[in-house]
């Protein structure tokens, strides 16, 4: 019986040119084969809740790009100049999303901000984005992340909202739990009181990080 003849998927010249990039842009901190191995795990972990397979090269390529940088501040390769702030929730589509992107507003630069959820979803909640535009905050181009140990150990502070036991934990890491309403199913007025709940909880996060850095 014959083998049908496959070619190689479209896609695969785009994984090869984000492999390229990345591996230029990392040039004397990572080999190409552990950026290969990067690009890989991340179309992997992606590929199966991506919601628009168009999407999935550059989603790949962010996410790739994201968990090498974390490793090399593991590891030391990169140096950070600012704290480090990691939001985790469930599902990496409300609340830490929320909070990652007013971490970001609020601090205007002086903190690196991550977000990831223990079982992500395949996308942001359309009121998260919402309740966020209206405060002058876009994240059209966020997504829902899985946590990996790279970015917990990249962290300074830590906060954790609704994941329980599926957040890890590191000693000699700032930790913080944030009892916040999930806005999943919530009508727009409950998400803003979220929204607002957020921001009142980020904004004494900051001023102690800050103080503390």
């Amino acid at each position: 019986m014959s083998v049908p003849h496959t070619r190689p998927a479209p896609a695969d010249a785009e994984y090869m040119r984000i492999v390229d990039d990345l591996t230029y842009h990392y040039e004397g901190v990572f080999d190409r084969e552990t950026v290969q191995r990067a690009v890989d795990r991340a179309r992997a972990t992606l590929e199966p809740v991506a919601k628009i397979a168009t999407f999935l090269p550059i989603l790949t390529e962010r996410f790739a790009r994201d968990q090498l940088l974390a490793a090399a501040q593991v590891e030391g390769k990169v140096a950070t100049s600012v704290p480090e702030i990691l939001f985790v929730c469930v599902h990496n589509a409300g609340r830490s999303q929320m909070a990652a992107a007013l971490a970001r507003h609020l601090s205007a630069g002086k903190v690196h901000v991550r977000s990831a959820g223990s079982q992500p979803d395949q996308q942001i909640y359309p009121l998260t984005i919402q309740a966020l535009a209206e405060r002058g905050i876009e994240i059209t181009e966020a997504f829902p992340k899985p946590l990996t140990d790279d970015v917990v150990h990249a962290a300074d502070a830590i906060v954790t909202m609704g994941c329980g036991d599926a957040c890890p934990v590191f000693p000699g890491k700032r930790y913080e739990d944030w009892d916040v309403t999930d806005p999943a199913g919530q009508p727009i007025e409950v998400v803003r009181a979220i929204r607002d709940d957020i921001q009142a909880r980020v904004t004494t996060l900051l001023g102690q990080v800050l103080h503390h850095s």
